[in-house]
């Protein structure tokens, strides 16, 4: 009798214990839940604290407002707006583009900023982010005037095996620097990408983590690209502009970005 007595005041505070326990881990849950519901936006939208911020949407997910092709006036007809995308169904022509494609731009230049997006790459697939870049008549693609941050399936198109140290596959400065680590999600997810360019600082991030850092017009710089491919197809491509245009690839495969906003720095 004795030891039962004993006994029922440690089962009580076991008991209390456990209901604790259990109250706090739902707690827990709960609070959880309601943070991540409080961050969520629908895609192609600003919350509060964005607009509080100062980003800005490039891409309103309803219509092609704000962008036109490279060299051109207009928006071209082969990019569509589907599903809240800005979407290039693939020519199969690759760094030809599409007949009523090619690059596209934001009609407005910008010199620091902070840039986020997402993408989604079709199996076998290539593409790219330009930004500061130049128009220019002696030009027919961006790429010729502006570095590229990469959008590539890693897993089966070639230039992922081209290049040197991984510097072609997603989230590299192209064929200068690689991402690292290199943290590109599968064919048919979305990845998201941002870019911060500060007087002559850039930085890619993908999926969360910082991949590349580099820093323009320095002696370095220039060493590095004269140790690329672009010296032979333009001699002052080096020599990037401190003022440009945010572009998106045709490269001839299906690709799709969305979410697209900037910040001024």
């Amino acid at each position: 009798m004795r030891k039962s007595i004993l006994l029922l005041p440690v089962i009580a505070l076991l008991i209390i214990a456990c209901g604790k326990s259990k109250t706090e881990e739902k707690e827990v849950v709960e609070n959880t839940d309601q943070k991540d519901v409080s961050v969520k936006t629908a895609p192609n939208t600003l919350s509060q604290q964005e607009k509080e911020d100062g980003w800005k949407l490039l891409f309103n997910g309803k219509n092609s407002e704000g962008w036109r092709g490279y060299n051109k006036d207009s928006f071209p007809s082969d990019w569509k707006v589907q599903d809240g995308t800005l979407f290039m169904a693939g020519s199969g022509r690759g760094e030809a583009g599409s007949e009523n494609g090619g690059d596209i731009l934001y009609d407005k230049k910008f010199d620091n900023f902070h840039l986020k997006l997402e993408w989604k790459i079709s199996e076998g697939g290539n593409s790219g982010i330009f930004y500061l870049g130049r128009e220019s008549d002696d030009y027919n693609f961006i790429w010729e005037t502006a570095p590229e941050m990469q959008v590539l399936d890693n897993e089966k198109h070639p230039d992922a095996m081209l290049g040197t140290d991984g510097n072609r596959q997603a989230g590299s400065l192209y064929d200068i620097y690689p991402a690292k680590p290199q943290n590109a999600k599968p064919v048919g997810e979305w990845n998201q990408v941002e870019i911060i360019v500060y007087k002559g600082t850039v930085v890619h991030k993908q999926n969360g983590k910082t991949v590349v850092e580099y820093h323009l017009w320095t002696p370095k710089w220039e060493e590095d690209v004269a140790n690329s491919k672009f010296p032979e197809l333009n001699e002052n491509w080096a020599d990037v502009a401190k003022e440009g245009y945010i572009g998106l690839q045709d490269h001839g495969d299906d690709v799709w970005f969305r979410n697209i906003k900037i910040k001024k720095m």
